[in-house]
């Protein structure tokens, strides 16, 4: 097949490279980046009707002005795709306003990070039957084999990539947690052979802890030379609204954005007025903000 993709970064580069080597032809754009278009438009010129394009942007405002100038340069019948981590709503209201100018919308939630060129992109695609049914030799060629499906009508995609990114966060955390433990240890324990041996028939074995393994063998056992900051690109937030919109406790995920929270401040204010409360109710002692 024939399609736009517009964004070139660490994913959108990757699933170019990946879609061009299973035979599909990729006509690209990205200011930042050489490019095979200058422009939308250009772009647009490049490709035959019916077109498809494929925005992989950082979700929010770039994404909502690529999604507008799209609109008016498209023509009845091409079809958008976002396959940034966008908030499903605007998602769902993206699909409304493309289709009022007769144009389909899928909203694509994707993982597989810069490993997804060799490995595989697992793929989640919203939308209408019959817009979604047409792009799927694209999807099939991005997805390892098992790693597609079309998971609902408008904006389920981007929701499903949105609970997917909340369960990795809880994932990480308890991770995070556990190795926390045995690096505090007084045991002197080798935490990249631990890590090592739990890839091998242990029930938490997973693509996670591969990773994990791959970071101790790198930077050693102490990760001395990776600040300990943590940041968050909006789904776990997201997936914390919708639960409380449903009523669904999710004390996990919870926990494990607000541990990241937590990893942004130098000093936590809290603990300061937790220290001062101590002195006062119990005459505890308080370390001044020196000491260490």
């Amino acid at each position: 097949m024939q399609l736009g993709m517009i964004g070139l970064g660490r994913m959108g580069g990757n699933m170019t490279e990946r879609l061009t080597g299973g035979g599909h032809q990729v006509e690209t754009f990205d200011p930042k980046v050489d490019s095979t278009a200058g422009s939308l438009k250009e772009l647009r010129d490049k490709l035959e009707a019916p077109r498809v394009f494929w925005m992989m942007v950082p979700a929010g405002e770039i994404t909502e002005s690529t999604f507008t100038e799209l609109l008016d340069l498209a023509e009845k019948g091409d079809t958008i795709v976002d396959g940034g981590n966008s908030n499903f709503h605007d998602s769902q209201r993206r699909a409304t306003t493309a289709a009022e100018h007769g144009i389909g919308f899928v909203d694509a939630g994707v993982s597989g990070g810069v490993w997804g060129l060799k490995e595989g992109y697992c793929l989640m695609a919203g939308g209408e039957d019959d817009v979604v049914k047409p792009l799927e030799p694209i999807f099939l060629t991005l997805a390892p084999e098992n790693g597609y499906a079309h998971v609902g009508p408008s904006g389920a995609g981007h929701f499903v990539k949105m609970v997917h990114n909340g369960i990795e966060y809880g994932l990480m955390q308890a991770y995070a947690e556990g190795f926390e433990v045995m690096q505090a240890s007084p045991l002197d324990l080798d935490l990249e052979q631990i890590a090592g041996i739990w890839r091998s028939g242990s029930v938490v074995r997973s693509w996670l802890l591969d990773l994990l393994h791959r970071a101790f063998a790198e930077e050693g056992s102490d990760l001395a030379q990776i600040r300990g900051y943590v940041d968050d690109s909006g789904e776990g937030r997201w997936t914390i609204a919708e639960a409380i919109a449903e009523d669904v406790p999710v004390p996990v995920i919870s926990a494990a954005l607000f541990a990241r929270l937590a990893s942004r401040q130098d000093e936590s204010f809290a603990a300061k007025v937790n220290a001062a409360l101590r002195n006062q109710f119990g005459g505890h002692a308080v370390r001044a903000s020196d000491e260490t």
